[in-house]
């Protein structure tokens, strides 16, 4: 079953993507853009 995840920047915590994910175990991790940084973060799945 896939859930909807919210990912939120390392850096500055705001919370920018959200996408799909059917892992239940460990948190998702991808390199995004970030608007308030305005660089390539990494985006950690929020709880």
């Amino acid at each position: 079953m896939t859930k909807k995840v919210v990912l939120a920047c390392v850096t500055c915590g705001s919370r920018n993507y959200s996408t799909m994910s059917n892992k239940e175990s460990e948190r998702l991790e991808l390199k995004k853009f970030c608007r308030t940084c305005s660089a390539h973060t990494i985006h950690r799945q929020t709880k």
